[in-house]
């Protein structure tokens, strides 16, 4: 049985375009930025009520709603393997290491326990390579279900609440460090 190897070489190329394409529309739609909640839903919504929470936290600083209320604060929901997160960590420890003690930045790792330690070497990495401490903690249950109190952040997400408590601003996928200064500044 004779194989006509160009008319496979077409086939094989032709699929390879196509799944090509594929995942070019699927790049360019994640790239094209995400949209942030608050384009869903109004600010005015998001700010109606304090938002309570208390996350296991890595070191000897408790991240709870009681202790960061007083100043403004810009919360990162991340995960230690993802690039994003990483970048969005960076951008946040550089942002701390700018304002000092004006505002809270924590990250929280949307991971489970078992991964605990992995997270701990992520934190200590951005303390090293910046020379800033960021509030850092693990996520409870409720959160990694979907269901905490920022609602579904299981994906990189960003809230900056103001001084009482209240989300201010929260977006889904990477804030540039100009987005996070800009709802600071309308606090």
């Amino acid at each position: 049985m004779a194989v006509d190897l160009g008319a496979m070489r077409g086939v094989h190329l032709t699929a390879t375009w196509r799944t090509a394409a594929f995942l070019l529309a699927i790049f360019a739609a994640g790239g094209c930025g995400s949209k942030p909640i608050t384009d869903a839903v109004p600010v005015a919504a998001l700010a109606q009520h304090t938002v309570e929470f208390e996350f296991d936290s890595l070191d000897e600083r408790p991240v709870s709603s009681h202790v960061l209320r007083g100043k403004p604060t810009v919360m990162a929901f991340v995960a230690s393997d993802d690039l994003a997160s990483q970048a969005q960590v960076d951008f946040l420890a550089t942002m701390a290491k700018h304002d000092g003690d004006k505002v809270n930045y924590v990250f929280v790792a949307v991971e489970t326990p078992e991964r605990r330690e992995l997270v701990e070497g992520f934190r200590r990495f951005f303390e090293s390579k910046f020379g800033v401490v960021l509030g850092a903690a693990m996520a409870d249950k409720a959160t990694l279900e979907g269901k905490g109190a920022f609602g579904d952040v299981r994906g990189l997400t960003v809230v900056v609440m103001d001084p009482t408590g209240r989300i201010a601003w929260l977006r889904t996928g990477i804030a540039r460090s100009d987005e996070i200064r800009a709802a600071l500044r309308r606090l």
